[in-house]
């Protein structure tokens, strides 16, 4: 078994008490807003070394490391093989700044986004720019216009909407 099937396994763990899942999201998200304040304040510099390596570097369990890792994964310049690392595995921290901000905004981690050394990395501008960006991702257009009940029938058949294909 992998290590993060063993992370997703402890992560969410059906048999667990709301009380005790909720408990132990909390540590976790203590644990992630510590890494990415020591990232962010150095955001240029790359961090490597195998998952054990990070694990004591932020002097945490290698657990909570994977779990680092399977969320940073998708804002990161090149992935990590997160689904068959082992603590041996050598993996970067590198990311794409405006990458990892949107995504901490579509995963709502308002505790991550609002973090006062972002300041230092975007001004005020380029920070509403991006999470306008990133709302503005799920936005769905409708690329037809709406047949009114008086409008022709688009069926082609020359009578309104409401006396034939929206009458059934």
């Amino acid at each position: 078994m992998s290590l993060l099937e063993d992370w997703q396994k402890i992560a969410y763990n059906q048999n667990q008490s709301q009380a005790d899942l909720q408990k132990f999201w909390q540590n976790y998200f203590t644990i992630e807003k510590g890494i990415y304040e020591l990232l962010l304040n150095d955001p240029d510099t790359e961090v490597k070394g195998t998952v054990k390596e990070l694990a004591d570097t932020y002097k945490i369990d290698v657990m909570p490391m994977v779990g680092f890792l399977d969320g940073i994964n998708d804002s990161l310049v090149e992935k990590n093989p997160i689904e068959t690392m082992d603590e041996n595995t050598l993996v970067s921290l590198k990311f794409d700044k405006e990458k990892l901000f949107m995504n901490m905004i579509d995963a709502k981690a308002d505790w991550l986004y609002g973090l006062p050394q972002w300041e230092k990395i975007f001004d005020e501008d380029t920070r509403k720019k991006l999470t306008h960006d990133a709302k503005s991702m799920h936005t769905v257009v409708r690329a037809e216009k709406k047949v009114g009940r008086n409008d022709p029938c688009p069926c082609g058949s020359g009578k309104k909407y409401k006396f034939c294909c929206g009458k059934k």
